[in-house]
């Protein structure tokens, strides 16, 4: 396991990286990924709209950031996303601003799922690659600690409860998915990942 954490480490990008990547694939009229397509074009232009606006709009709350400060070890947040995915244009962002505002106790890394296939079959969801998944190393010992993802738990019950109801996953509830991030604001991400980062800090996970 360690061997292909290291490996995806080793060919990961930081958040700038990232977005540039995307949007230089973009401008080829391609996204991430090994399949190619109009429609995941089109999301991923979509989502490229959505984290220009949330780069400018997320605000971490002074709560997170001061425990963020406080944090006794370094770690590294793995990310597995790709361009078209509309959770990651969600949640990046977010992870970003609390990495920054971190003071270097956490520095966020960036992988393509279709580029890390034995990494993402370690961290499957119901068997499936769903994503963004952020996987928690801690620097120091080079270890990883524990993982979330693919969203947070508002959201994800969100989804599964539309499925039980209607038995698809449709555009509306994509489109219901998008609205909830909108009202969220990032909110949920943030409790959720420092309440990670706070179990591994007080030795609870």
């Amino acid at each position: 396991m360690k061997s292909i954490v290291a490996k995806a480490l080793f060919h990961s990008y930081s958040y700038v990286e990232y977005r540039k990547l995307v949007t230089d694939l973009l401008s080829e009229g391609k996204s991430t990924g090994d399949e190619q397509s109009e429609s995941l074009r089109h999301y991923t232009s979509l989502n490229e709209a959505r984290m220009n606006r949330l780069d400018k709009t997320i605000k971490i709350s002074e709560d997170v950031i001061s425990k963020l400060q406080n944090l006794d070890k370094h770690y590294i947040w793995m990310v597995i996303s790709e361009g078209w995915c509309g959770d990651a244009a969600q949640i990046l962002p977010v992870l970003n601003k609390m990495a920054l505002a971190s003071e270097k106790r956490i520095d966020i890394r960036i992988v393509l799922r279709d580029q890390n296939e034995e990494l993402m079959g370690q961290y499957l969801t119901n068997g499936g690659k769903a994503i963004p998944k952020v996987i928690v190393i801690c620097k120091e010992a080079g270890i990883v600690r524990t993982h979330w993802g693919p969203r947070p738990k508002g959201a994800t019950e969100l989804m599964a409860n539309y499925k039980r109801d209607f038995g698809v996953i449709d555009e509306k509830i994509k489109t219901d998915l998008q609205l909830w991030y909108l009202a969220d604001k990032g909110i949920s991400v943030q409790e959720e990942l420092l309440n990670i980062m706070e179990n591994i800090r007080y030795n609870r996970l």
